[in-house]
């Protein structure tokens, strides 16, 4: 079968899975809505342009509302649904569901990305410190809210990611060259300090240690819609960008002395896809706080099922990333309670079994 074949084929199959995991998704709560009215409801929500607003507008870029010409919108559904389950659906679940969704596309992307990248099939978005860096900011902020110069706890751990990951990339390069192994320590060192750091600033963050340790487990609850609008425009247009590299990452597992004699600008590569799969991470694990192995074991399946060719297994890598955490957050809220299991560790008691299994079987193989 002819690769864009394949990609299709696989693309489609796992979008019509995240599709139908939305749906139930949506239809489990303390109010059960059946299916059918989870999908009316959801096809109720889309909107399009209509016409123009006599004042001016808003729109949320990382969390400023920015003046824009403002719209009319008109829906292009109009089913009959009750008032109650329109609003619990597209008010209530669907913006928590978007967001697992948009951030599972994004984890699962950027561990492709860091597996081919670093040739390591243990490699996953964090390896560089970027989670460590995320949680450095957002704990920073709700410990000590005074010296800390972002007043949001998108921004603050945003913030953190993208300086650990630039600092560690800083660290690794020497004379223009970036050596992977180099690359890797420094992630380590960086990371054991900052969950040094981490550590002193929880045992000094008062009342805010609970939330310092639920943003630290990895948790959607009371997440909205503009969480989803934070992080849905940066994780497109970064794993857009990044699928277009899919063939110099096919190059790059030959090796770097390879890749360059195919013609690839081997250090502006590298340092183009860490950037990329640094920002994706980055906003995704500010609005969600740290959720592990999503990058780690959803991009290692995909690659025993489709192989290893990046033309593949990037998109259909990033959208089973986006059906694992929608299913796993679903678990994480099911049943309702006052106390809610964050969704990291739900992703933890289900990724790490079965990648021991995977070990056990000896399906873990190099990229």
């Amino acid at each position: 079968m002819k690769r864009s074949v394949r990609t299709a084929v696989w693309s489609t199959g796992l979008a019509g899975l995240l599709v139908v995991a939305v749906v139930v998704s949506a239809a489990l709560g303390p109010v059960r809505i059946d299916p059918l009215t989870v999908a009316m409801a959801i096809l109720n929500g889309i909107v399009v342009p209509s016409g123009l607003e006599t004042g001016p507008g808003t729109l949320p870029v990382f969390g400023w509302s920015v003046p824009v010409v403002g719209l009319e919108y008109a829906s292009v559904f109009s089913f009959d649904v009750p008032g109650t389950h329109q609003y619990i659906v597209t008010q209530m679940r669907l913006p928590r569901i978007a967001l697992a969704a948009t951030v599972g596309f994004a984890l699962a992307a950027a561990g492709t990305v860091m597996q081919g990248f670093f040739r390591n099939p243990l490699a996953d978005p964090s390896i560089i410190g970027v989670s460590s860096g995320a949680a450095a900011g957002a704990v920073a902020l709700i410990a000590f809210p005074a010296i800390v110069p972002f007043g949001n706890l998108h921004l603050a751990a945003f913030a953190g990611a993208l300086t650990t990951a630039f600092l560690v990339y800083a660290i690794a390069t020497e004379g223009g060259r970036t050596p992977v192994a180099t690359l890797l320590l420094a992630g380590v060192a960086v990371q054991a300090f900052l969950g040094s750091l981490i550590s002193y600033m929880l045992i000094h963050s008062g009342d805010g240690l609970r939330e310092a340790v639920v943003w630290l487990m990895g948790s959607l609850r009371d997440r909205g819609w503009s969480d989803v609008a934070f992080a849905l425009p940066v994780t497109l247009i970064g794993v857009v960008i990044l699928g277009a590299y899919a063939r110099e990452l096919n190059v790059l597992l030959l090796g770097e002395e390879d890749a360059h004699h195919l013609g690839v600008d081997v250090e502006r590569t590298k340092l183009l896809l860490l950037a990329l799969a640094s920002i994706v991470t980055a906003a995704g694990v500010a609005v969600t706080g740290v959720i592990g192995f999503v990058g780690l074991v959803v991009p290692h399946i995909m690659r025993l099922l489709v192989g290893p060719d990046h033309r593949i297994l990037f998109p259909t890598s990033a959208l089973a990333g986006a059906s694992f955490l929608v299913v796993t957050d679903t678990i994480a809220r099911w049943p309702a309670g006052p106390t809610e299991v964050p969704v990291g560790i739900v992703t933890a008691a289900l990724g790490a079994p079965f990648f021991l299994f995977l070990l056990t079987r000896r399906e873990v193989h190099s990229v």
